[in-house]
């Protein structure tokens, strides 16, 4: 999501080492950035769990956000979050994601920190009970819920393994790409499962609020669904040519050609 925007964090870092030569473990460059994407991630997650689990409260207590509105408030807020830092740690907020980069050799837990901490947060600030729960549960049966997991979580990883990690994308529009994503997967799978696709949107809520049913499905589904949509992308990753050459539409280049 970095490129064409300038120097990325890497080349910053890299910049950093060569300004500052060979220091202490603590002061090295490399600790330096690791710390900023830590934060960067925490804070991330922080504020996509206390808007997103934050809607789904305020829905169930006062009834005023809708089923919509809920859908809005992931999407948005995943959408807004990765442009605020994703050049800054890669804008995951969800260790699924974060697992399947690694696996796919994009990146190597930071998400849970600030997930267990906005999940506190809500559950002081709105004196949250038993059935305003804002975490994740099976509507139906654990199997429907894990099938609903892993094919959101697959379009999830899929679309993100195309707008920001193939040289080809737009990637400026990386954000309103991936919060749209999650808009219509929640639209979908929101009614059946909950619309997880985030082991920390559900171990936060259920660590805060003791409620563990059905917990392992949002842990198994998205993991699952992220690695085999980050695979089927890389399938179809047949070429690192520009989109120039793939395409040969000036016009079409005219408003997305980029530096690759």
């Amino acid at each position: 999501m970095e490129e064409g925007i300038g120097p990325t964090h890497d080349q910053l870092r890299n910049s950093f080492d060569d300004d500052q030569g060979s220091t202490s473990f603590c002061a090295s460059a490399n600790v330096v950035f690791l710390t900023q994407k830590v934060i960067a991630e925490a804070i991330g997650t922080y504020f996509l769990i206390f808007i997103g689990c934050g809607s789904v409260a305020v829905n169930k207590i006062y009834g005023s956000v809708t089923f919509p509105g809920v859908c809005a408030a992931w999407g948005l807020t995943v959408m807004v979050m990765v442009y605020a830092v994703g050049h800054i740690s890669g804008g995951h907020f969800n260790p699924a994601v974060t697992v399947a980069f690694a696996i796919f050799r994009h990146f190597p837990c930071k998400e849970f920190l600030g997930s267990i901490l906005a999940s506190g947060t809500l559950y002081l600030l709105l004196d949250v009970e038993k059935e305003a729960y804002f975490g994740t549960v099976p509507v139906g049966s654990n199997m429907q819920s894990l099938v609903m997991e892993f094919i959101a979580s697959f379009l999830l990883m899929f679309v993100i393994s195309g707008v920001a990690t193939d040289n080809r994308a737009i990637g400026e529009l990386a954000g309103i790409a991936i919060g749209m994503t999650i808009f219509i997967d929640v639209l979908v799978a929101g009614p059946v499962s909950g619309a997880s696709m985030n082991p920390a949107r559900s171990i936060g809520p259920a660590i805060i609020m003791h409620e563990y049913e059905g917990l392992w499905v949002y842990v198994v589904g998205p993991h699952l669904g992220t690695i085999a949509g980050g695979f089927a992308y890389n399938l179809i990753r047949f070429t690192d040519k520009p989109l120039r050459e793939v395409t040969k539409s000036p016009a079409f280049l005219k408003n997305t050609s980029r530096s690759s």
